[in-house]
């Protein structure tokens, strides 16, 4: 049998080929990540053909955080061009967890292998850039990693430039023009930032930071999957407002707006 850690890829397979098993689907389409607080998100997508432990799966951990879910959803969506079947990952697993990076892609490793084309990875984010709101919604359009950590292995070169699909985000912003676009950097976690960090990420660039996502959508893009990430700001970032952070407030803020988002992705996962 294939290790996580040892054959990441072929791990995967068994995964999705078990995934066929439980939900009786031979493939899927499309794979949500819900990051904190996203759960109503996913609810707003409807009743689910199938809810089961991501652990049922081989090769993923069971969850180490509270509020980051540890459950798998099968939607049968109808849309203007038939059924689409969507894959729900209500959480994931983070680098800040100490298992290494394996564990931290194998969802969207596992999606791709299922047949899903294109990977919506979500979050909770603090927001840096000064014209957001806490609650809102940003389209990352492109990110800054802090970590120096990446799921490729050896001499596995991969075109980073169109990481973010402009064709999604244009979509997205379509149906709502008032999404805004920002760059994500990628903090490895588990501490906030100092406020001197993020004036750094400020200086270099960075609207938003977190401690996700970004190794996501590195493995899903180099096995040919298109992606598209959305932030919702759950807090100002260190130093700008004076506040301290926290957890709940993270998961708080999340829960108040995501459904909106939701509903907004049951309204155009069809088009993308």
């Amino acid at each position: 049998m294939s290790d996580l850690y040892s054959d990441p890829l072929g791990t995967a397979a068994l995964a999705a080929t078990e995934l066929a098993r439980i939900t009786g689907k031979d493939r899927h389409d499309v794979a949500l990540v819900m990051g904190s607080g996203w759960v109503s998100a996913a609810d707003a997508l409807g009743t689910p053909t199938h809810e089961f432990e991501a652990t049922d799966l081989p090769g993923f951990p069971a969850p180490t955080v509270f509020g980051h879910g540890g459950k798998i959803r099968s939607y049968d969506l109808q849309g203007e061009k038939g059924t689409i079947r969507a894959l729900v990952f209500l959480g994931r697993t983070h680098l800040y967890e100490g298992k290494g990076i394996e564990p931290v892609v194998h969802g969207v490793r596992t999606a791709v292998k299922a047949g899903c084309k294109t990977i919506v990875l979500t979050n909770a984010c603090g927001g840096i850039n000064r014209d957001y709101a806490v609650g809102q919604p940003v389209l990352i359009k492109d990110h800054i990693s802090l970590t120096a950590v990446s799921p490729l292995i050896g001499a596995d070169f991969v075109d980073l430039t169109d990481l973010y699909s402009k064709r999604i985000r244009a979509i997205l912003r379509a149906e709502d023009p008032t999404l805004a676009e920002g760059v994500y950097a990628h903090w490895r976690g588990p501490s906030y930032e100092t406020p001197a960090e993020i004036n750094m990420i400020r200086v270099i660039g960075g609207d938003l930071v977190g401690m996700s996502t970004v190794p996501e959508a590195i493995a899903a893009h180099a096995l040919g999957a298109e992606v598209v990430a959305i932030s919702l700001v759950s807090n100002a970032a260190a130093g700008i407002t004076g506040e301290k952070l926290s957890h709940e407030e993270v998961m708080a803020a999340g829960k108040a707006a995501a459904g909106k988002m939701g509903e907004l992705l049951s309204k155009v996962l069809h088009k993308i």
